[in-house]
């Protein structure tokens, strides 16, 4: 989530000192705290415990700790920043947006670009980091730094291009300028599934746009946000006045009787089971067609067994790490009961693995029904219930009766039937027979309770931007 502030009377334009120069400032303070005695296999150089304001690494007043979800080691104590930090964060914001407003878009390109080239210079050390404290499979991981690093590519090229518009009045004397100008002091709250990329998706669209920002990174992930400020990131804070949110969803996949059943087997696996079922955009319901359904359940269940290992996010071979905590276990847990409890079948998995508290087995089960709770709450795991259905409006009515919608997903080889479900599903992201849709380029983002705004693409630097008409006169 991020939420904007729009700050007016600023000083005298000055650049501060976490900004001086055609860049961020070349050193920080001398030696601030690490995490003392980090873990083995991870960077100490980017393993960081205090709070970073205003260029300058600050202790706080307390610290929590940050456990590996896998084994239940504790990762290191990091800051636990409550009001008086976050003001001087505040404080520090605002000076800075006055300064930084002023940075010339070719200055604020250049910036973000080292940032991307500092990004993949440290790539694998970012990735171990991620693994440790989100159990994330190291592939995975690897993926996410990569794709992290390509939202400040991106924006680092969209910050030249914030044009504004010349509006040709009836009048002959007039001419109407469109201006667009950075809102303020941007404050980030990112979640705990992409530690990385859901910083750098919404810093960078900031950044670029003119504006500061503070982050808040989650509880179970704040090392790869201190890893990210480590290695160039300088912010600060402010509070609330425009809003761009993405708050998760509750993703239909719909199989219709026209479907390639391989292609979409591919696609469920890779649309479900990715981050062992903790993404926003993962599927929760899987909606098929009375036609296709049992060649789907069947071979889907092979697909499961075949190619999905339980294990340590560092081991090589696992595809489904932990969740990140007993919380998330026990919700698939009540969801796998309940549907059970309710007639549902449980085709493959279906109980906690024996790894330990936090791993859950890849689930699929059939004959679930709409009055249970894995269809109509998220579960936000690696449970794949799966619906029976008879016609298209059938299945767009259980896809739509969520108050969620951020992505959508279904199979099928009917071009006409492709645009009339496309056009009808509520939701802002659809994946026609295709199970990955994130990209850079594309706008990321949904409709109803999913949220507001966009992120990514040419789209998202605008939700940093404000419009301004001028009316120039007596020409």
């Amino acid at each position: 989530m991020a939420t904007c502030l729009r700050l007016r009377s600023c000083r005298a334009p000055r650049l501060p000192p976490a900004l001086a120069g055609r860049g961020l400032r070349p050193g920080c303070p001398a030696q601030p705290r690490r995490s003392a005695g980090g873990p083995a296999g991870l960077s100490a150089a980017l393993l960081r415990s205090e709070s970073f304001v205003g260029g300058r690494w600050l202790p706080a007043a307390a610290a929590f700790p940050v456990h590996d979800p896998a084994s239940g080691a504790q990762l290191g104590l990091v800051a636990d920043c409550g009001v008086p930090e976050t003001r001087a964060a505040v404080r520090a914001a605002y000076e800075a947006f006055c300064s930084w407003r002023g940075v010339s878009a070719k200055e604020r390109s250049s910036l973000l670009r080292k940032w991307y080239d500092l990004m993949m210079q440290n790539k694998d050390d970012l990735a171990k980091i991620i693994t440790a404290e989100s159990g994330k499979p190291l592939k995975e991981a690897q993926g996410e730094v990569a794709y992290s690093a390509l939202f400040l590519e991106w924006f680092s090229e969209e910050a030249r291009r914030v044009y504004g518009d010349v509006i040709y009045t009836p009048a002959k004397e007039k001419r109407a300028l469109v201006l667009k100008q950075p809102l303020g002091v941007a404050a980030v709250i990112t979640p705990w599934n992409f530690p990385s990329a859901m910083i750098t998706r919404k810093v960078g669209a900031a950044l670029a746009a003119g504006c500061t920002v503070v982050v808040k990174p989650a509880e179970h992930t704040p090392f790869s946000a201190l890893a990210l400020a480590e290695i160039l990131l300088h912010h600060a804070a402010g509070s609330v006045k425009r809003v761009s949110m993405e708050l998760g969803g509750h993703a239909p996949f719909i199989v219709f009787d026209s479907a390639n059943v391989d292609q979409a087997v591919a696609g469920a696996m890779a649309s479900k089971f990715r981050n062992s079922g903790q993404t926003c955009v993962c599927s929760n319901r899987f909606l098929v067609q009375r036609g296709i359904h049992d060649s789907f359940v069947k071979k889907f269940a092979e697909a499961i067994k075949t190619n999905l290992r339980v294990g340590n996010g560092f081991e090589e071979r696992t595809t489904q790490g932990p969740l990140i905590d007993e919380k998330a276990v026990e919700k698939v847990e009540k969801h796998v009961n309940d549907a059970v409890s309710k007639g549902a079948t449980v085709v493959t998995g279906g109980k906690r693995h024996q790894l330990g508290k936090n791993f859950f087995e890849p689930t699929l089960l059939s004959n679930v029904t709409r009055d249970m709770l894995c269809s109509h709450e998220e579960t936000f795991g690696p449970l794949a219930p799966v619906i029976k259905f008879d016609t298209e409006e059938e299945a767009v009515a259980i896809a739509n009766a969520a108050d969620v919608g951020l992505a959508g997903y279904f199979y099928s080889q009917d071009p006409a039937q492709i645009w009339r479900v496309a056009e009808r599903l509520e939701v802002g992201m659809v994946g026609v027979n295709e199970g990955l849709i994130s990209s850079v380029e594309c706008p990321f983002g949904g409709v109803k309770q999913s949220g507001l705004g966009r992120e990514g693409s040419k789209y998202g630097i605008d939700e940093y931007l404000e419009l301004k008409y001028v009316c120039f006169g007596g020409l």
